[in-house]
């Protein structure tokens, strides 16, 4: 049996597995901070009501599971349930936002994100607040939803109804 502890070998040997792991979890962190810039760009084109940006996000086979409707399928489908969903926010005036803690991790050409959303209306009061989750895939370079879902908590705490 050979030793990779003995002699020179050994401490070298471990340098270069501490400096490989460093680049790997450098690597990682990377592309983790690589998908949460594309949440940041869905967000604000969430917000000033572009439809054909935030769809761009997403892969041609995605599939956009948002609560209350059917699921939408493809990047097309995907754009026109969001150009609907944005002109419906933007008449009553509510505004999407991201926590600011979100998580991810990345595995080969596939990618994760989920953290907590908040809504707010014209005056600036929540008045959902709930979680999401998507998976990317990174396709020429980019990463792309592949699919894509969140869901309310219920109503804020704040809004719920008293208890009888």
């Amino acid at each position: 049996m050979i030793s990779i502890t003995k002699g020179f070998g050994g401490p070298l040997l471990g340098a270069l597995l501490c400096l490989a792991g460093t680049s790997a979890w450098a690597d990682e962190a990377t592309e983790v901070a690589a998908l949460h810039a594309v949440d940041q760009v869905w967000l604000k084109s969430y917000n000033s009501g572009d439809a054909a940006t935030a769809a761009s996000l997403y892969d041609e086979h995605a599939v956009l599971m948002a609560p209350g409707a059917p699921s939408a399928h493809g990047r097309e489908a995907i754009r026109k349930f969001l150009a609907a969903d944005m002109a419906e926010s933007a008449k009553a005036g509510i505004t999407f936002h991201l926590g600011d803690k979100p998580d991810g991790g990345t595995r080969g050409d596939l990618g994760w994100v989920s953290g907590t959303f908040s809504v707010t209306d014209k005056a600036g009061k929540v008045i959902d607040a709930g979680k999401y989750l998507s998976v990317s895939k990174k396709v020429g370079g980019k990463w792309l939803y592949f699919r894509d879902t969140w869901n309310s908590d219920g109503t804020p705490a704040a809004e719920a109804a008293p208890k009888k």
